[in-house]
């Protein structure tokens, strides 16, 4: 019996050990031990920086509970079987774990389908804090389930689908290419729809034309061949395709304007089908006859980007994704201020408006600056880029001394910002006790009535973590509780007072601090 509660004990020791030793992890990665260290969220860091070998951007191994090995019975240790052909599992990701601060193991105690469908599942993150974790667990190095290399494709495939549903294309198209474009036909379809989005898709075809077997997709077969300057070749496809239905009428109408353009000039323009894909998309742009992006899926709005559409077109695509953090903030940044907007009204007032506040900055006249900033603060929350606006500006707003109205703004926008703690911690802040509280990851002075800041209340004062997801994250299935935690969150900002204040006290309890706290301060600020 002594002998049985000293095993019970150790292994509540070891489990405590470990949430320890993860939680201080995540916590030093996250960078909520000074106010200035604030971390990059993963598509900034994508988007701007490299490991450099002068700060050594390797994988950091998550400690272990120093105590020997032990066995719970005397029977033979269980053997890892792995079918002959499979290869070893490899690490996937394009985000080194030294800078997310996940561990590579989040997935491998999960089952595959199980998360696949949990990704597949999950809705547009309210907060842009839940986005930026997503972006995370999507682009971290991570091995594969069960560490079969099968079950490590499959997840792979999800994690790229994500992407293109955020937008986020251009990691999605680094992803599938070392996932291995060529590992499955899947893996090549889904790397071609991206590619004829981004516009790279000649290095696609190069690659269908070596390996024919890639695709079953006849569309994609004879649009390579005409890409490839094989125009014979492209036409008898179509013509085996159009004679044995291989495809649906609407695509063998654009293919054959495509094929033949001569034969259809001055004819009507062609009604675009109720369902568009990327190639049909690639398509209707090559016979002239471009299709707007607004209303169709946010992966479209990346082609315009390009410098062959029209500035309004290409604000309006980047406001769309930097909303979702599919876009690094600069890059909004930078098409905003490209030149003077010609006309007035909608998009353009809030162009106009942030081309002034910056200009007033840049005078450094606190005067200036206090007049410029409650137009543009305004207009950015009518456009949902309060987050963005205040990651781009927060710094240096924080260099003016300013008053009344305008000083409540420029605390939200600190609040907002990567540098929350040290806007909490300066003096003058015009923030909510509760606010600055929570900045600052101290337990609030008083629990407040409204039911959503008492439940932000109880997360950073005694409200427990979820056992279930803590359970998970020592199983190695920490991947599958932060899902379940973002799931959570989202339903916390619509009104679930329970969900919002477990999904912040496991976080916090998990190691995600910087996460805890900037969802707390953007529900306190940002939900209505």
């Amino acid at each position: 019996m002594v002998l049985i509660r000293t095993g019970r004990l150790a292994a509540a020791s070891c489990a405590a050990v470990w949430l320890s030793a993860l939680s201080a992890h995540l916590a030093e990665a996250q960078g909520t031990d000074n106010a200035t260290a604030a971390p990059l969220s993963v598509i900034d860091w994508l988007g701007s920086r490299t490991p450099s070998p002068a700060t050594g951007a390797q994988p950091v191994a998550l400690p272990r509970a120093d105590e020997p090995a032990t066995s719970k019975n005397a029977l033979p240790p269980g053997v890892t079987v792995t079918a002959l052909g499979e290869g070893s599992p490899r690490e996937i990701g394009l985000v080194p774990p030294s800078v997310t601060g996940l561990p590579p193991d989040l997935w491998v105690g999960s089952d595959v389908d199980k998360v696949i469908e949990q990704i597949d599942a999950l809705p547009d993150m309210r907060l842009p804090a839940a986005q930026s974790l997503l972006y995370t667990v999507l682009l971290t190095e991570s091995r594969a389930p069960q560490n079969r290399a099968a079950q490590g494709d499959a997840l792979a495939l999800a994690r790229v689908r994500k992407l293109v549903v955020l937008g986020a294309l251009d990691p999605a198209l680094s992803l599938i290419e070392q996932a291995g474009v060529a590992t499955s036909p899947d893996h090549f379809d889904l790397w071609m729809q991206i590619s004829l989005l981004t516009g790279t898709e000649d290095r696609a075809c190069a690659t269908l034309q070596r390996n024919p077997h890639l695709t079953r997709d006849y569309a994609v077969r004879i649009f390579c061949n005409a890409r490839s300057g094989e125009w014979d070749n492209a036409v008898l496809t179509f013509g085996s395709a159009e004679a044995l239905g291989l495809l649906d009428p609407d695509t063998l109408a654009l293919m054959n304007r495509f094929l033949n353009p001569d034969t259809f000039d001055g004819a009507a323009s062609l009604r675009p089908p109720r369902k568009i894909d990327p190639l049909a998309f690639r398509l209707f742009e090559a016979i002239g006859e471009p299709l707007p992006t607004r209303n169709l899926p946010r992966a479209f709005a990346v082609a315009d980007l390009r410098d062959v559409a029209g500035w309004k077109a290409q604000v309006e695509a980047a406001e769309r994704l930097t909303r979702v953090g599919a876009l690094p903030d600069n890059h909004l940044l930078g098409l905003y201020t490209d030149r003077k907007p010609a006309a007035s009204g909608g998009i353009w007032d809030r162009v106009a408006a942030l081309q002034r506040f910056d200009t007033a900055l840049g005078t450094g006249s606190p005067e200036a600056v206090s007049k410029t900033l409650p137009s543009v603060w305004t207009a950015m929350r009518e456009a949902g880029l309060e987050v963005a606006f205040a990651a781009l500006y927060a710094d240096r707003l924080a260099e003016f001394d300013l008053t009344g109205g305008a000083a409540t703004i420029a605390s939200e926008v600190g609040l907002l910002s990567p540098s929350y703690e040290r806007t909490a911690a300066a003096s003058g802040t015009n923030a909510s006790p509760l606010a600055i509280a929570i900045a600052l990851g101290a337990t609030p002075a008083q629990r407040p009535t409204d039911a959503m800041q008492a439940a932000i209340y109880d997360a950073f004062a005694d409200a427990p973590a979820r056992a279930d997801l803590v359970s998970r994250a020592r199983e190695q299935r920490l991947g599958e509780s932060i899902l379940i935690l973002l799931d959570l969150l989202n339903d916390g900002v619509q009104g679930d007072a329970g969900a919002l204040r477990d999904a912040l006290a496991t976080l916090r309890a998990l190691g995600l601090e910087d996460t805890a706290r900037r969802a707390a301060l953007q529900t306190l600020l940002l939900v209505r």
